[in-house]
């Protein structure tokens, strides 16, 4: 279940980083994206899973690649 990002505490996002490229990550409504990356990480159950296999791609309109996406670290 993804949780709405407005109940992470504004310190702990903060604090976060991107674990590819250690950016700043912006807040979607259920994920974290980073902008210089252009890679998602989801939020299950309030928790930010910032693993860089388990990130998807955000195509240019700033969707994910919804099928085509592979986790970042695929080729």
């Amino acid at each position: 279940m993804l949780a709405p990002m407005s109940s992470l505490p504004p310190q702990f996002l903060a604090i976060l980083v991107c674990p590819r490229c250690h950016g700043e990550l912006a807040a979607e409504p259920a994920s974290l994206r980073c902008d210089a990356c252009r890679l998602r990480y989801r939020v299950d159950d309030g928790i930010p899973v910032l693993l860089i296999d388990e990130a998807t791609a955000v195509e240019e309109d700033g969707a994910t690649a919804e099928g085509t996406a592979r986790p970042a670290g695929e080729s």
